[in-house]
């Protein structure tokens, strides 16, 4: 299992929740899980978002991820 901290923005579709456990070994995995479990956020997350593993925004989505890791769902961050 690996704990997703969520931005505040993203609480109103979990219960209220600021981090939300679920059984993932890449950040794909992470984001299916995250909407099978508050489908919510399926509109949220087909739009984009950033992640964040351990301090570093991680956009290959074949990242690999385990329980231990600080991981954050947060709006995207676009460069320009």
């Amino acid at each position: 299992m690996v704990t997703v901290n969520l931005w505040s923005g993203l609480r109103r579709l979990t219960d209220g929740e600021q981090a939300v456990q679920v059984q993932a070994g890449t950040l794909r995995e992470m984001l299916d899980a995250l909407v099978t479990a508050h489908p919510g956020l399926g509109p949220v997350i087909k739009a984009g978002v950033s992640i964040t593993v351990d301090g570093v925004i991680t956009p290959n989505m074949n990242t690999p991820i385990h329980e231990g890791q600080e991981i954050y769902l947060i709006q995207r961050i676009k460069g320009g």
